[in-house]
C-alpha cells in the first residue's frame, strides 16, 4: 500500500500535476511502483497503487489547485469531500 499502510494495493491513483509543480513531482518518489508520464500540455501524470486513501489523500491536498485527481472516481469523491 501506499505509505504507512501496509498491505496488498487494490487501487491505482491517476493525478495530473499542473507544470510549475509537475517539475517538483516528477522528481519525487512516492511508491515504488509509481509510473509517471510529462503530457504535452507540460503537465506531469503520476499513477501510484494504494490500498487506504487517508496518507494519500492528505498529500494530494498539499498541493491545492496544482493537483487533479484523474481516477478513481471513490479518491477524487474524497478529495472533493475534503476541500469542502
Amino acid at each position: 500500500g501506499y505509505g504507512i499502510f501496509a498491505g496488498e494495493a487494490t487501487e491505482t491513483a491517476v493525478l495530473r500535476f499542473s507544470g510549475a509543480r509537475g517539475r517538483w513531482v516528477a522528481d519525487e518518489t512516492w511508491h515504488s511502483r509509481q509510473a509517471g508520464r510529462l503530457e504535452p500540455d507540460g503537465s506531469y501524470v503520476l499513477e501510484l497503487p494504494y490500498s487506504q486513501s487517508p496518507e494519500l489523500v492528505m498529500d494530494i491536498l498539499r498541493f491545492g489547485s496544482d493537483v487533479e485527481v484523474l481516477a478513481p472516481a471513490a479518491l477524487r469523491a474524497e478529495v472533493a469531500a475534503e476541500l469542502s
